[in-house]
């Protein structure tokens, strides 16, 4: 049975990606594509992708860009006509609070992981024991515990090899960072594979590790792009080329049920019912688990197992008189077991600073930063108040970076269930949830609890997730 109507459940950009390339991709129209509805339940598109006017210019208050060395996203901007405003990262360098202050991250890091001894000996970050732990694996390595494995947790594995030290102050504050979740139970494979295959090799992690992630060379493409006019900038041009296209798109649209009617499927909300021939669910894992559950109890298991990280972003204009010592690179992380100024941990995960990372966002007399708050485990800023989280940014950034005074103006953003936390066996549990989807036939699912967090990872689940619906109809 041919698929002719397809129902796109979320809007984010798997969403929106899994209805262009449904409808034709970057390709352009197709005269046989299906009729294509998108039902998202919020009052916008785009999810996390979401920029607005903030004193006085467009300011990402969701990701700020995404990674070029994919090419994906890249590829997508194109494809839409934003090409000319792609903006390539303009600052270099980031730091991390280590041993009373913001140091410098050295050079040979691979996701965080030392690949050389001298620049991480001499960063300042490890200290006396931390250094001990690189010179053990560059003249007397210690030799894998376990055989070949499909899969490891990261903090576990580097620990083993060049100690505690370097996991807690450079591997977490960046790979757990990312996904703003522990590398003690994070899954190699999925958010690091390199390092797996490094790790299994003989003698030294850090040389193994030179040889699976080659330094790049001179002439490399920029790390990292953004776009002048805001990452919603591509969430409105898609939105536009999907409507042009045909595309139904329904906002404020939340999905109470998916009923198996025949050969097809029954799309509920409320008392509106959509037929559609193929489904592709692009929410988080927990939506995507309600929905699934009444038609397959193990998919809904599989599912409800991903657990989610919520965090909150204060992004901050800050005169240049509050600036009390000079802030270099891109900004810095803060790990997860660094003591704060109060009782307890720092709130703040990360800071960047805006305005040095993107040249774009550069403004006479001030500097836009933003810091990030919130990890697996760490839900304190769920229970503040906007004005709260306000100043106990405020207060802490004035402690590790030195700004005084008040800042020009700040928002908050929370993100409920943004990150989705990759446990040892995640790509695992991925294959399980795709071979029991298309088992439910004419069904796909899509979004970052899979196979990647990033924006390009997304895209590429997005068109997956299409293809998977019009392969697979229902039978």
């Amino acid at each position: 049975m041919p698929v002719t109507r397809v129902a796109v459940i979320g809007g984010g950009i798997s969403g929106l990606v899994a209805a262009w390339e449904l409808t034709g991709g970057d390709g352009g129209p197709r005269p046989e594509a299906p009729q294509i509805t998108l039902v998202e339940s919020s009052a916008r598109l785009g999810g996390p992708l979401h920029s607005e006017t903030f004193g006085g210019g467009v300011v990402d208050l969701g990701p700020d860009g995404f990674l070029g060395r994919r090419p994906e996203a890249l590829d997508l901007c194109h494809a839409v006509g934003l090409g000319e405003s792609l903006v390539p990262i303009g600052g270099r360098g980031a730091g991390v609070w280590a041993r009373g202050r913001v140091r410098p991250l050295p050079e040979g890091l691979a996701l965080g992981v030392p690949s050389r001894f001298w620049p991480s000996a001499r960063s300042g970050i490890l200290g006396l024991r931390g250094v001990a732990g690189l010179a053990r694996d560059a003249l007397l390595p210690r030799p894998d515990l376990r055989g070949p494995i499909g899969d490891r947790s990261v903090g576990p594995l580097v620990a083993h090899k060049l100690g505690r030290r370097v996991v807690d102050r450079l591997v977490d504050p960046l790979i757990g960072g990312i996904h703003a979740g522990s590398v003690d139970d994070m899954s190699t494979t999925a958010t690091f594979p390199p390092l797996l295959a490094a790790a299994q090799r003989r003698g030294s992690l850090m040389r193994a590790l030179r040889a699976e992630v080659p330094a790049p060379g001179a002439d490399a493409p920029p790390l990292f792009w953004a776009l002048d006019g805001g990452m919603s900038s591509l969430v409105t041009r898609l939105g536009a080329a999907l409507v042009a296209r045909g595309v139904a798109v329904h906002l404020a649209h939340p999905i109470d049920a998916l009923e198996r009617r025949g050969t097809s499927w029954a799309v509920r909300h409320g008392d509106q019912v959509l037929e559609a021939d193929g489904v592709v669910i692009a929410t988080p894992a927990p939506i995507a688990a309600r929905l699934l559950q009444p038609h397959d109890d193990e998919l809904g298991g599989l599912l409800g197992g991903i657990d989610y990280a919520s965090v909150a972003l204060v992004t901050l204009r800050v005169a240049d008189d509050s600036v009390t010592t000079p802030l270099t690179g891109t900004g810095f992380l803060v790990p997860r077991r660094s003591a704060g100024r109060r009782d307890d941990q720092w709130a703040v995960t990360a800071c960047t600073y805006l305005s040095q990372k993107w040249p774009h966002l550069a403004r006479p007399g001030e500097h836009l930063v933003r810091a990030s708050l919130g990890r697996f485990g760490d839900d304190r800023a769920g229970a503040w108040t906007d004005a709260e989280v306000i100043e106990r940014v405020w207060d802490e950034l004035g402690a590790l970076v030195g700004l005084s005074g008040a800042p020009m103006e700040a928002r908050v953003t929370r993100w409920p269930l943004a990150f989705p936390q990759y446990r040892v066996h995640h790509l695992l549990r991925t294959t399980g949830i795709e071979a029991a989807v298309a088992r439910l036939g004419g069904v796909g699912v899509a979004g970052s609890a899979y196979r990647g967090v990033g924006i390009p990872a997304c895209i590429a689940s997005g068109r997956a997730a299409s293809h998977a619906v019009m392969l697979a109809p229902p039978t």
